[in-house]
């Protein structure tokens, strides 16, 4: 059992400490930040049973009894849909499978046996996933209610559930269509009291994570030089997504370097107790660790979740492959165990054994597993059908994006693979044009061409600037292209860099939410408490944390009572007094129900940090003041518009939509390609990004670039099999990508590290037929120009989340000027009148509805007014902030 239990109130049992769920263990992924003396757990053939000998009766108790109705898939009235009086929508399963090819049929039509749909790339596997649902909805009318649906983007999901609901209706909003993490959340968020949380609990993105590991290492006085905790952080990231919790670890911790690192494992979990959080990786981990713990959870939610459908497996690294495997029923393989009187042991693991396997469908390319860095683990499919033995598999190999002779370059790539499926994407369209080949003298000469070629494409009507895409290894490679576009003045984005979320003053404020949302919440707590600056030292913040640490008391509990802290000077008592006297005036802005955008201005303008950065005559700080412009745009628009989500069941415990909890639960859960900004202009703007990023796009003109070893394939992957086979894959990503007209150019010189590099051409270009190719140029001149630019031009372009691209004298797409003030929302607030009020005055408010007033103080902005709102109980209102009108 995972440490993440030990000493948290079960409800009426211990768990015997020695026992651990069973589970297949297997190496770390390739690519996983490697241990000093690798660890490689042992590879079950076949999981164990898991075996549960502790009495059931309390734990039975504990939970609602409709927990084990035994027909819960086949109620009706379980179904939210139906429970609020819709009725049927009616489909014709033909319709669904008009247009289909036999291999897209048969896979719509499959039931029974786990299912394997190997989709190569543009083959249609998002339509054959939607009207797979829309099949099992209408024709084997099963409940919206019993079908989840797991993607790895929060995009992905909202788009997959608005196509089937244009095939099914509104019906199918009821259906669980999220990424991993987010169905997690939900499952943890409604059974937080059986691990000792509460439902409020923080998610910790990998920053917090960073930052807490920072304070976990300094309280073991560890060197940051000999022992970084960035590395710490990876390390743990590579356990968790291994299922290897700190126990675990702590045991077979060999050399001092791991044992210090089971020693910050340690610690670093229980800070996140402590302050009712997990990390994004705990998200997972604890949820598996959860059905296997509680086997009337785990058969609750085998015998909610009938229809389990999961989008690009390929990506899923070991903990994903083993909740899959839990909710399915997958490892439950053998008989529950019975006393000598035959009385079975623990009925509500026989009940969960006895649960028939949901029918599970996956959907992935082995031939696109690119995201081994990240702990993915191509074994998960390859092997689905040893995992799986009655497994049934389907190939989807017509493919309707391509021309052939681009499908044809990256089945003569992607086939250089050992130990891959056999499979060749075909399509029943035209060969289309060559691929185009050219060789630069340096990269300068390469984007100058990758230049001219589109302007070529875009006076001759064959393409606009948003039809093309440019894909690198490395981001350090967009530099040249910038410099290059930006002087003739082609409109471009550069999709990565330091993201949106990711920036140190949007992270800040984000900060203040957190702590008001979740008090006990002690990273962001830390980074706020000095931010900005108030005279709270790093000494005062130490003799805090003693405080804390020696009444044993949370960090935020022992900033109340400051104090008790010895040697605290007074000035930084004062301080902190002051900082929490802050902190409880924007928590009463919260309690009186105002939505996260006024509660993001409340904390600009009250903090003093807008202010700050208003008066700085730092260019960056401008910079910065647009980035929070931009971060109320999004809390306003959030307020404005929360979306929508699966109607809410007996026991969730999901924040309310339009909340600060559910606001920053959003902010938490993006992923990262959700980022990719929309196309807002007519000809759009030319598209720039890694070759990680541009997995699942697609665009009718790419510019494959830096085609050199070295370069790419990585120079980290020259000598290694394993890894080189993955560089591959990632190549025959960038070429499948492409509809119409694809671009591969390298350059004889490039420079490195200001110094000049000579590389050969890459082998995935000796890889390609050479009829399939249409050189332009083949080779440099004799004495390649070593040239360089001083960087007037910079390195900017779009980042995404910053608002706008740049661009050069056509103003296609120009630096996007900021508004008026520093942002809508703000001066929705300041501009605002405060609402007059008098006791016995009546009024409604957004959120508590209708009240009267009983009693007000202050004036002017710290106007205030109790009012009592009936059944929603008294509320003390700060007139600015609270959303309350006069009647």
């Amino acid at each position: 059992m995972s440490s993440l239990f030990d000493d948290l109130p079960l409800p009426g049992f211990e768990l015997p400490a020695a026992r651990k769920p069973a589970g297949p263990k297997r190496p770390a992924a390739a690519g996983a930040a490697p241990l000093d003396e690798p660890f490689d757990p042992p590879v079950d053939e076949e999981p164990p049973p898991y075996e549960e000998d502790v009495p059931y009766t309390a734990y039975e108790e504990a939970i609602p009894a409709d927990l084990f109705r035994t027909d819960y898939a086949a109620e009706t009235e379980r179904d939210a849909y139906y429970r609020n009086g819709h009725a049927r929508t009616v489909i014709d399963p033909a319709q669904l499978l008009e247009g289909m090819n036999d291999p897209q049929r048969e896979a719509v039509l499959h039931a029974g046996a786990p299912l394997l749909i190997v989709a190569g790339a543009g083959s249609g596997k998002t339509r054959v996933l939607t009207h797979r649902i829309a099949y099992l909805l209408g024709a084997r009318h099963v409940q919206p209610g019993e079908i989840l649906a797991i993607t790895f983007t929060n995009k992905a999901a909202g788009e997959m559930r608005e196509r089937v609901e244009q095939l099914v209706g509104p019906r199918a909003r009821a259906m669980w269509v999220s990424t991993f993490h987010s169905a997690c959340v939900r499952i943890l968020r409604r059974e937080s009291k059986l691990l000792g949380f509460t439902s409020s609990f923080s998610i910790y993105d990998s920053a917090d994570s960073q930052r807490l590991m920072g304070l976990v290492c300094r309280d073991l006085d560890l060197d940051p030089k000999q022992y970084p905790p960035k590395s710490f952080t990876s390390k743990i990231s590579n356990l968790k997504n291994e299922l290897i919790d700190e126990e675990t670890y702590s045991a077979q911790a060999a050399n001092p370097t791991e044992k210090k690192l089971a020693e910050a494992y340690f610690l670093y979990q229980r800070r996140l107790r402590e302050a009712n959080a997990l990390d994004f990786d705990d998200i997972i981990m604890t949820t598996v660790n959860l059905l296997q713990a509680f086997p009337a959870v785990a058969e609750y939610y085998r015998r909610r979740f009938r229809h389990i459908l999961v989008d690009e497996y390929q990506d899923t690294n070991h903990a994903q492959y083993m909740l899959v495997r839990e909710l399915s029923g997958g490892t439950a393989t053998a008989a529950p165990k019975r006393t000598v009187d035959g009385d079975l042991v623990n009925p509500a693991a026989a009940a969960a054994a006895e649960v028939p396997p949901a029918e599970l469908c996956v959907v992935g390319d082995a031939d696109q597993s690119i995201y081994a860095f990240r702990g993915a683990t191509i074994r998960n499919i390859l092997q689905f059908e040893e995992d799986y033995p009655n497994a049934t598999t389907i190939l989807l190999e017509q493919n309707y994006r391509s021309t052939q002779t681009i499908l044809s370059a990256a089945n003569a790539v992607i086939e250089r693979n050992t130990s891959r499926r056999e499979k060749k994407l075909w399509t029943a369209g035209e060969d289309g044009e060559k691929v185009v080949g050219y060789v630069a003298d340096d990269e300068h000469g390469e984007a100058q061409f990758i230049a001219d070629e589109i302007d070529r494409l875009t006076d001759a009507g064959d393409a606009r600037p948003g039809d093309v895409a440019i894909f690198y290894r490395t981001n350090a490679q967009s530099r040249v292209f910038e410099e290059v576009f930006i002087r003739v003045g082609l409109p471009y984005k550069v999709v990565g860099g330091v993201r949106f979320y990711e920036r140190k003053e949007v992270r800040d404020v984000l900060a203040y939410l957190r702590v008001l949302s979740n008090p006990e919440d002690t990273v962001p707590l830390r980074r706020i408490l000095n931010v900005p600056k108030r005279g709270i030292g790093d000494r005062a913040e130490a003799m805090i944390d003693a405080l804390a640490a020696r009444e044993r008391i949370s960090f935020a509990q022992a900033l109340v009572r400051v104090d008790e802290a010895y040697g605290m000077a007074s000035r930084s008592a004062n301080a902190v007094k002051k900082f929490n006297t802050l902190m409880a005036g924007l928590r009463q802005i919260v309690e009186s129900g105002a939505g996260p955008a006024a509660v993001l201005e409340a904390v600009l303008e009250e903090t003093g940090y807008l202010a700050e950065l208003q008066s700085s005559t730092d260019p960056q700080d401008e910079t910065r003041v647009e980035n929070l412009q931009e971060l109320a745009s999004v809390a306003l628009e959030y307020e404005q518009d929360p979306g929508e989500r699966p109607e809410a069941e007996e026991g969730d415990a999901t924040p309310p939509l339009g909340s600060l909890a559910d606001f920053l639960e959003r902010v938490a859960l993006v992923a990262d390609s959700d980022q990719i900004p929309e196309d807002d202009e007519g000809a759009g703007v030319i598209t720039m990004m890694t070759l990680h990023t541009a997995k699942g796009l697609e665009f009718p003109v790419v510019f494959l670039t830096g085609m050199e070893d070295g370069i790419f394939p990585h120079m980290r992957a020259l000598n290694q099999v394993k890894e080189l086979e993955e560089e591959r894959r990632l190549a025959y990503v960038g070429l499948t990508r492409a509809r119409q007209r694809l671009y591969l150019t390298r350059s004889v010189l490039r420079s490195a590290w200001g110094q000049p590099s000579y590389n050969p051409a890459s082998r995935f270009l000796e890889e390609i037929p050479e009829p399939l190719v249409d050189w332009k140029r083949k080779g440099a001149a004799s004495a390649p120009p070593s040239r360089g630019y001083s960087g007037g031009a910079g390195s900017g372009g779009f980042t995404a989340g910053s608002g706008g691209s740049r661009g050069g004298s056509r103003g296609a797409a120009t630096t996007a000027s900021p508004k008026a003030g520093w942002g809508q929302s703000a001066r929705r607030v300041t501009e605002r009148e405060v609402v007059g009020l008098a006791v016995g005055d009546r009024v409604t408010h957004d959120t508590f509805g209708l009240g009267t007033v009983v009693a007000t103080a202050g004036v002017g902005d710290k106007a205030q007014a109790t009012v009592d709102f009936g059944t929603a109980g008294r509320k003390q209102l700060l007139l600015r902030y609270a959303p309350v009108e006069k009647l």
